[in-house]
């Protein structure tokens, strides 16, 4: 079983049967044997931009007014979480291979407002993935997850709609019959 850790995809088996999970790629941000994980959920996007949720400074006019909000997970979902490649933003947290998660929220704020930090280089999330102590070990045991280590790189490389079919592909070998895998079988 390869091990869990920050930086981690994990690409649900194709009948997982959870609508909070199907086809879902969920990038671990955080994972502790001792207090869990967290993760975010990168394919699935919402009809929500991030001017819809919180008041920008320039309003609508704000450059980031547009950029959309993905479902980061079932998990309280008055939360918003993002991603980006800025080293320079204070507290945020590397996952490896250029990827940021978090970090002061008024700086990254500034960045994004001001244009400095482009859309292409943030992604944003309202919600989040979590699993308890031992609980997500358990799922990837029981072939819920198929683990892709050191992998948050493929955040900004892979389109959202054809995430968990190209990095099953990706994969190789077993996983790219797997991305064919029907989204219901019994309609073949």
């Amino acid at each position: 079983m390869p091990r869990l850790r920050d930086s981690s995809l994990l690409i649900s088996q194709p009948f997982l049967g959870d609508p909070n999970f199907e086809r879902a790629v969920v990038l671990i941000c955080r994972h502790s044997e001792e207090e869990g994980s967290f993760g975010l959920v990168l394919n699935r996007p919402s009809t929500l931009h991030f001017g819809d949720v919180l008041e920008l400074p320039g309003g609508d006019a704000s450059p980031a007014a547009r950029l959309p909000l993905g479902l980061g997970g079932p998990v309280h979902p008055d939360t918003l979480h993002y991603l980006h490649h800025r080293a320079d933003i204070p507290k945020a947290v590397s996952l490896g291979q250029g990827i940021y998660w978090g970090g002061d929220f008024k700086i990254f704020l500034g960045l994004l407002t001001s244009g400095e930090l482009q859309a292409a280089d943030v992604r944003l999330y309202v919600g989040y993935s979590g699993w308890t102590a031992g609980q997500l070990e358990e799922e990837v045991k029981e072939n819920v997850w198929i683990v892709h280590p050191n992998a948050a790189g493929k955040v900004f490389t892979l389109d959202t709609d054809a995430f968990w079919q190209a990095i099953l592909r990706e994969k190789g070998g077993r996983f790219r019959v797997l991305s064919n895998y029907p989204l219901d079988p019994r309609l073949n």
